[in-house]
């Protein structure tokens, strides 16, 4: 019996061969062990190697799994300082696979499941942190009207927007009481910093298992998984990508919490602040810890969505539940780190 995720591999290659340059087919489809939100598969065929993404089959909501917001990403972003896969075409007749997909160039390179990198050495690790700091810098230096995505998203009051987003969104999921989500829903309003006026294009999900290296340089080759990318404040991204400091070890979510990350030669957040603000010219605001109590915040209500969608039956895998069960310790960070 066929998988709801297989991919109908000779109308697949027919439908290709018609709507991508040089495109031929036979096809053969291998889904990757990432992209768990959106299904992502390895594409070789007789005319080289694809990456195909595609929403997940059945009902959804309306917002969810915009696969054709990530296909406008990359359209806007290749060519520029930002690294990302080519994008090659977009199909939005759900009668070809079962829902609307979009196809990219193959990326070969290193993906670092694990931000604690074991299998590198000192020089090692702390040359691919550097390389992660200046992909960052890179994407926030973007200008969004200048290539297309002026309208993206809502410039502006980005945290004081998010976290009333968040906020709802986290009370319409929520299954049982949790005092310290209760405390920063309470707190993190007083605490969002005025407007400064900044606008960049935020990715939303930026961590290490997000990027890909070039295979022998420590240097970002394409950023990936745009699906939470919008018009946001650079800083959220810096933020996401610093809580990993303070995550601890679980498969769900890998972070460095307990490790001797000095040993490793892994940067400290003020080692990652101070190359970010020399690299963008962008000042660290002095509420820092209000960032990082965000990120948590933000990351707990949406490890709350899947733990909904677990208790509901339909989330995607034991990975997901494990990821929902974390809220309250994700809460808890966020609350210590606000202060």
């Amino acid at each position: 019996m066929a998988h709801p995720l297989d991919l109908p591999a000779d109308a697949l290659a027919a439908y290709l061969e018609t709507h991508v340059d040089g495109f031929h087919g036979p096809l053969t489809a291998t889904k990757f062990k990432g992209g768990q939100s959106n299904p992502t598969y390895r594409i070789d065929a007789a005319s080289g190697t694809y990456v195909l993404r595609r929403k997940p089959p059945g009902q959804l909501l309306p917002s969810a799994h915009a696969v054709d917001r990530e296909f406008r990403v990359l359209g806007a972003l290749h060519g520029t300082a930002v690294p990302v896969a080519r994008p090659l075409h977009l199909c939005s007749d759900q009668s070809v696979i079962g829902s609307m997909f979009y196809v990219m160039g193959f990326v070969d390179g290193r993906i670092f499941w694990d931000p604690s990198l074991p299998d590198m050495d000192v020089t090692g690790r702390g040359d691919i942190y550097t390389g992660i700091i200046y992909a960052m810098a890179a994407l926030h230096s973007i200008d969004p009207v200048a290539v297309g995505l002026g309208d993206y998203g809502k410039p502006g009051s980005y945290f004081e927007r998010q976290t009333k987003r968040w906020s709802e969104q986290y009370r319409a999921s929520e299954t049982r009481p949790i005092a310290a989500m209760d405390s920063l829903i309470d707190a993190l309003p007083a605490r969002c910093p005025a407007d400064d006026g900044v606008v960049a294009l935020a990715h939303g999900d930026f961590r290490i298992d997000n990027l890909m290296f070039h295979p022998d340089e420590p240097r970002v080759i394409a950023i990936v998984d745009w699906e939470l990318s919008t018009l946001g404040h650079p800083l959220a991204d810096l933020g996401y990508f610093c809580m990993a400091l303070r995550l601890p070890r679980n498969p769900a979510l890998p972070g460095l919490a307990g490790l001797d990350r000095t040993a490793l030669g892994i940067p400290d957040e003020a080692a990652l602040l101070a190359r970010y603000s020399q690299v963008t010219g962008r000042p660290i605001p002095a509420d820092w810890p209000f960032v990082l109590a965000f990120s948590f915040f933000r990351l707990a209500a949406i490890a709350q969505g899947v733990a909904k969608r677990a208790e509901q039956g339909n989330a995607s895998s034991e990975q997901a539940m494990q990821a929902g069960r974390m809220t309250g310790m994700l809460a808890t960070l966020g609350l210590e780190v606000l202060g």
